[in-house]
């Protein structure tokens, strides 16, 4: 139950208890408002403590740190190729 729907029920509860003024044959309308009212206590004080316990600062964990490798690229190799200058009246090969 969240805290607004406690407070719907606290607000009903009040409204049967000490406004209505009407009779029902076997059932008494002011102890059901009361009956609301508390079970409307009881939602908004487990909401308070939900919300309290959820809230709290997590201390550090006892997990072993899973270690990632990192693998470098190697680098590419380049080739170089000199070509030996020919005087013009050489053949072609």
């Amino acid at each position: 139950m969240t805290i607004a729907g406690s407070i719907i029920l606290i607000m009903l509860g009040a409204i049967l208890t000490w406004a209505v003024e009407f009779d029902l044959a076997g059932l008494d309308i002011n102890v059901v408002g009361v009956i609301l009212m508390l079970g409307g206590l009881i939602g908004l004080a487990f909401g308070i403590y939900r919300i309290r316990v959820t809230r709290r600062a997590v201390g550090p964990i006892d997990e072993p740190v899973q270690r990632h490798e990192v693998y470098e690229t190697p680098e590419a190799r380049r080739t170089t190729v000199y070509e030996e200058r020919r005087p013009y009246n050489e053949p072609p090969l």
